[in-house]
């Protein structure tokens, strides 16, 4: 079992020109974590091979495996020409993954406003034929791809299992987020149970929730898909049941990466430090 962080975490600080991908690494060998996960957001590793040496480079110099690389991707609503370019785009970042020494690769499968089981099934087969080229692609690198549970269209631990299945391929499974459950109004034990035999990597994440029934508690809230408000928290301070959580995945018999995913309103380092040792505490307790 490793712990680590995504540097997802550290976006905000990213994004406010105070860190590059570079000393986000840097802080997160600081902070206490064992591995990184690679989230491009705000920069781009598409024909930059220097960036990606350096990543690899400054991994190293720490001792952080890469453990995950993770990108978005949409392959409904899309004609013939457009879903063929999609899936080579993904291909392309599989290469990414290899060169940055990455045995788990997440890549989104689609975006839809029309969320219903009926629009669901009828895209699966067209999700499940571009799911399992990229993982036949990515064996020969030995790295396994996966689907996480979020973007409301696919989050749902059936939803989830049905893609997996449909792929069928042992090298396609499920980035496993114990929080992003509640964004479809499931219970997240219930997911996180149906899911966990299943995961290639496993996400923690807290939030706070308020009653959709209630007022809305203003900037940094979103609704989940039945309208209770949300709002990302510092694991183990939000309202989530996480030692609940982490039992089930270690009742699952997972033993891979624990990433941290924070994507509150706290300043990002210090929250994300506070969230790495918290789940470094509840594990044990779970």
């Amino acid at each position: 079992m490793k712990f680590g962080v995504s540097t997802y975490c550290l976006w905000q600080a990213v994004q406010a020109g105070e860190l590059d991908v570079l000393q986000a690494i840097g802080k997160i060998a600081e902070m206490g974590g064992e591995h990184v996960e690679i989230v491009p957001l705000d920069y781009d590793l598409t024909d930059n091979p220097e960036l990606v040496a350096a990543i690899v480079a400054k991994a190293a110099e720490h001792g952080l495996d890469i453990s995950n690389y993770a990108i978005g991707a949409n392959f409904a609503g899309l004609d013939d020409e457009a879903y063929e370019k999609e899936i080579e785009r993904v291909m392309r970042q599989v290469d990414i993954a290899a060169a940055l020494g990455a045995k788990l690769m997440r890549h989104d499968v689609a975006n839809s406003d029309d969320r219903s089981i009926k629009r669901f099934l009828a895209d699966l087969p067209r999700l499940a034929d571009a799911c399992r080229r990229i993982a036949d692609y990515a064996a020969q690198f030995g790295i396994t791809t996966s689907i996480e549970n979020h973007g409301f269209y696919v989050q749902a631990s059936d939803r989830v299992q049905a893609l997996i299945h449909a792929v069928d391929r042992p090298n396609f499974r499920t980035t496993l987020d114990v929080g992003n459950f509640v964004c479809v109004d499931e219970d997240p034990l219930v997911g996180v149970r149906n899911n966990a035999p299943y995961a290639s990597i496993v996400h923690v994440k807290d939030f706070y929730r308020r009653p959709a029934s209630g007022v809305n508690p203003g900037e940094g809230w979103f609704n989940s898909t039945n309208g209770t408000y949300l709002r990302g928290a510092i694991i183990g301070q939000g309202d989530l049941d996480i030692v609940g959580a982490l039992r089930a995945v270690k009742e699952s018999g997972y033993d891979g990466y624990i990433s941290i995913e924070f994507e509150g309103m706290e300043p990002c380092v210090k929250a994300t430090k506070i969230a790495l040792d918290n789940v470094k505490r509840l594990w044990e307790l779970a």
